[in-house]
C-alpha cells in the first residue's frame, strides 16, 4: 500500500484539494474523495505525510456511517475500487482503502461539534469568560470534566489557511433557518451519544466530535468524514483523570508539540521529526483497532 499526499487523477476534473482530501467531479451527481495521508494541524498542513493515516480515516468513517445509518442517510454510494469506473483502473492501488464515491450533496455552510468534555479551546473559552462557546456554566469546573448535557456548538467552515470560528446557536440559525438548524442540533447531539456509549463499551471516551451534512433531494444526508481521530478527541478510559490534559489516540499529541516548537502557527509549519510522526501514527491505529473491532494494523485496514 502507498503513501499518498497529493492525487493526480487525469480520468476526471480535480474540484479541490482541501487539507487533507482531494475531491474529484465523476458526473453530475458524483463525486470521487481521496482521503490523502496529509497532516494538518491548527489549520495548517504539516509537510511531513502520517503513513496510512488516510486509510484510517476512511475506513472508521465507513464504519461510522454503516453505525448510524438507522439515524441518519449517508452520501456514500460505493468505496469498493473493484467497484468504481473503469477510468479509474489506473489508479486502483493508489485509490485503494482511502477512496470513496459519494453523491453530490448541497453542504451545509457550518460545521456541527458537539461537546462532551471542556477540553481544547472550550477550555481556553470557559477560564477567559466562564462560559463556552455561549453556554453558562457553574463555577469551578476542571479541564477534561464531563458536561452534562453534551453541548452543540457550531462554527464556520474556514478556506483553507484559515481558521474556523465558533459561532452562537442564533448565529447558526441565521445561516441555516431555524428548522435546519435545530434538526441538524439534534441529530449530532443524538449521533454523539450513540458513539460515546458505543466508544465507552470499548474503553475510549469522545470528548468532542464535529459533524457535517448536506442535503441530498431535499433530505438532510451525513458527509464528509465520521468520527475520526482528524475530527474527534479520544481518549482512553482507564488513563482518564479530570483537572488535566489527556493522552488520545487523535492528533492532540501532534498538536501538544507543535505547541512546544518557536512557531506561530503560521505557514510554514515545523519539521515533524520521524518519533512524532510514527507516535502520531501509532495513536491513529490503535483508534482505529479499538473502535472498528480490528486485531491491528497491517498497512491496510480490513
Amino acid at each position: 500500500m502507498q503513501v499518498v499526499t497529493k492525487t493526480h487523477i487525469s480520468a476526471y476534473p480535480l474540484l479541490g484539494r482541501g487539507k487533507v482530501r482531494d475531491i474529484y467531479d465523476v458526473d453530475q451527481e458524483t463525486l470521487l474523495i481521496v482521503t490523502t495521508d496529509r497532516m494538518s494541524a491548527f489549520d495548517v498542513v504539516m509537510n511531513e505525510a502520517i503513513p496510512y493515516k488516510g486509510v484510517i480515516l476512511n475506513q472508521l468513517t465507513l464504519f461510522w456511517m454503516r453505525h448510524l445509518r438507522d439515524r441518519i442517510p449517508n452520501h456514500l454510494i460505493e468505496s469498493d475500487v473493484a467497484a468504481f469506473p473503469a477510468a479509474l483502473d489506473p489508479w486502483k492501488e493508489e485509490l485503494d482503502g482511502r477512496a470513496v464515491l459519494v453523491r453530490k450533496a448541497n453542504a451545509l455552510p457550518v460545521e456541527c461539534i458537539v461537546r462532551g468534555y471542556i477540553t481544547g479551546s472550550g477550555w481556553k473559552d470557559y477560564q477567559a469568560r466562564g462560559s463556552l462557546c455561549g453556554y453558562a456554566l457553574p463555577q469551578g469546573l476542571h479541564e477534561a470534566d464531563r458536561l452534562e448535557p453534551a453541548l452543540f456548538t457550531p462554527s464556520t467552515k474556514a478556506q483553507l489557511g484559515q481558521h474556523d470560528e465558533n459561532i452562537s446557536l442564533t448565529r447558526a440559525e441565521e445561516l441555516l433557518g431555524r428548522d435546519v438548524a435545530a434538526q441538524v442540533r439534534e441529530t449530532s447531539l443524538v449521533m454523539y451519544e450513540t458513539a460515546r456509549q458505543y466508544a465507552a463499551e470499548r474503553g475510549i471516551i469522545v470528548a468532542d466530535t464535529k459533524f457535517e451534512f448536506g442535503f441530498i433531494d431535499g433530505r438532510l444526508h451525513l458527509i464528509d468524514e465520521v468520527l475520526t481521530p482528524d475530527s474527534s478527541r479520544f481518549w482512553p478510559a482507564a488513563s482518564y483523570k479530570p483537572g488535566q490534559s489527556q493522552p488520545s489516540f487523535d492528533k492532540q499529541y501532534l498538536r501538544d508539540w507543535l505547541e512546544s516548537q518557536p512557531w506561530n502557527k503560521q505557514p510554514p509549519p515545523p519539521t515533524l521529526p520521524a518519533d512524532v510522526i510514527a507516535n502520531t501514527a501509532a495513536r491513529y491505529q490503535e483508534a482505529y483497532a479499538i473502535l472498528a473491532n480490528q486485531a491491528g494494523f497491517g498497512g491496510k485496514c480490513a
